[in-house]
């Protein structure tokens, strides 16, 4: 008897062991925009999210009006500093011209003054990118682009920044300024999120890349236009993007102010393989002259992996 009991046992642990293993491995990440501005709403939205116990927040760009330090404290700190320690942020066009001043200082020593980093969670890489940066071929956010997605292969990537490559907004609309980055990441990532348009939408896949705006976090709503490549668009209501990311795939929801579900998708990847050691891109700054550009220390500059 005693032996067959172990096999049950082993066959057990065979069977639920690898479910288990994904269970653990799974992170539920919110992310959204436009939402620094000390709202009531944004208030509101905040507290459904922190609500969730979330393992990660992926903010996607500006603090109302001007970034500045003031703005952090009162407008932004209020409303997610509670999350603060889980939030991965990436800069709006609100927050970059006081950067030195507000965004920088505020996150401090979880970016490291880093203008672009990546991270890991839930199997897939995360990676925060800047669309107020200009973009050409060898600039230095490219170049570092290029050798991270260049050190593996497969797909299972979600990409954030803060302007949208397309977009339905009726006050931004599409950005060619982010074809670049856009065009580095095709075939190459799974997924994209970006703001700056106050709305949430879903792109039907496109290059390999299924896009979401995630700009609904409290500021003033805008409105969309018809757009047959949109495969969900809501306007007028707050809301934000909440995933859950795993091995190989992810859930996505958008999920209104009041908790109610608007819109589920899901998505699935190939997980990443390393064909380089990891050390090759990541641990070789880019000369400090290739910052120029960017008026800020160079000091701090080497954009490493995290972990959240």
């Amino acid at each position: 008897m005693f032996p067959s009991a172990a096999i049950m046992v082993l066959l057990a642990i065979l069977l639920c062991g690898p479910t288990g293993a994904a269970q653990a491995q799974e992170r539920v990440v919110w992310a959204v925009g436009d939402g620094g501005d000390g709202t009531p709403d944004a208030r509101a939205l905040a507290a459904s999210i922190a609500a969730d116990e979330p393992h990660a927040l992926l903010y996607l760009g500006d603090v109302y009006p001007n970034g500045s330090a003031q703005d952090f404290a009162e407008r932004f700190g209020t409303v997610y500093g509670g999350l603060r320690g889980i939030t991965w942020p990436t800069p709006g066009n609100h927050d970059w011209g006081n950067r030195a001043r507000g965004y920088y200082p505020y996150w401090g020593r979880r970016l490291a003054s880093r203008p672009w980093y990546r991270v890991r969670l839930g199997g897939w890489e995360v990676i925060s990118l800047n669309s107020e940066v200009r973009h050409h071929r060898r600039s230095p956010q490219l170049l570092w682009l290029r050798r991270v997605l260049a050190q593996s292969k497969g797909t299972c990537r979600l990409a954030f920044w803060h302007r949208p490559r397309f977009s339905p907004g009726t006050v931004h609309g599409n950005d060619p300024e982010q074809a670049l980055l856009w065009n580095a990441l095709r075939r190459r990532t799974r997924l994209v999120a970006n703001a700056h348009d106050h709305v949430m939408v879903r792109y039907q896949r496109r290059d390999g890349i299924t896009q979401y705006i995630s700009g609904a976090g409290g500021d003033t709503l805008y409105g969309t236009r018809p757009d047959p490549r949109v495969a969900f668009a809501r306007a007028g209501i707050q809301g934000a993007l909440r995933m859950i990311l795993s091995r190989g795939r992810a859930s996505l929801e958008f999920r209104s102010i009041t908790g109610e579900v608007l819109d589920r998708s899901s998505a699935r990847c190939r997980p990443l393989k390393a064909v380089a050691p990891s050390s090759l891109a990541e641990r070789r700054p880019l000369p400090t002259r290739a910052y120029a550009g960017l008026r800020h220390r160079a000091r701090g500059f080497d954009p490493g992996v995290g972990r959240g």
